[in-house]
């Protein structure tokens, strides 16, 4: 293969720190989920385009699971790095963690990952480097979006496979139990 263009992970590996301010916080005192999505997305951006060399836009996230509450005060930091390529599109990989200042106590909130496609300038889908895997960690993360990318087809074709027309027979006896209650 030729990696003649390709670029190493290490090149675009991008980190933006940010402190959680009253602002950002929802009425529990905890910093809003969507503030940090929005952030998520600006490295993620950051992350591809660097990569890319080119705009990119989201095309999908995975899973984002708020494993602990982000407090006002916290320094949020979110690393983002590319685990995976295709033709056009990148998936960027994201940790974040928050930091208290003053116990200088981290902990990890969420992980998830982005799939970017770089645009033209006529915002037609652009190719993308190859990527230069040069640790194991690299290799296994690019394996693992292998196997994740694989997953979302799958579950794609279940989901389509689950989308029925309506037999109302068939969803009262699936709400048996539920905690619902049709009222027609």
């Amino acid at each position: 293969m030729d990696i003649s263009g390709s670029k190493p992970v290490r090149l675009s590996k991008s980190t933006i720190t940010e402190l959680m301010i009253p602002a950002y916080a929802n009425f529990g005192g905890k910093i809003h989920g969507g503030i940090l999505l929005s952030l998520m997305d600006k490295v993620a951006y950051v992350c591809a385009a660097k990569h890319a060399g080119n705009y990119c836009v989201t095309a999908s996230i995975d899973n984002v699971d708020f494993l602990a509450p982000v407090e006002v005060g916290e320094l949020l930091s979110l690393k983002a790095s590319v685990n995976y390529v295709g033709t056009s599109s990148l998936v960027v990989g994201i940790r974040v963690t928050a930091e208290n200042v003053k116990t200088q106590i981290v902990k990890h909130t969420n992980t998830s990952y982005f799939t970017m496609v770089a645009m033209d300038d006529h915002h037609k889908p652009a190719a993308v480097p190859g990527l230069i895997l040069e640790s194991r960690d690299e290799i296994r993360r690019f394996a693992e979006a292998l196997k994740r990318k694989d997953l979302k087809k799958t579950n794609r074709e279940h989901l389509k496979k689950i989308k029925t027309p309506l037999d109302m027979d068939h969803y009262r006896e699936l709400l048996v139990g539920q905690n619902c209650h049709i009222a027609i």
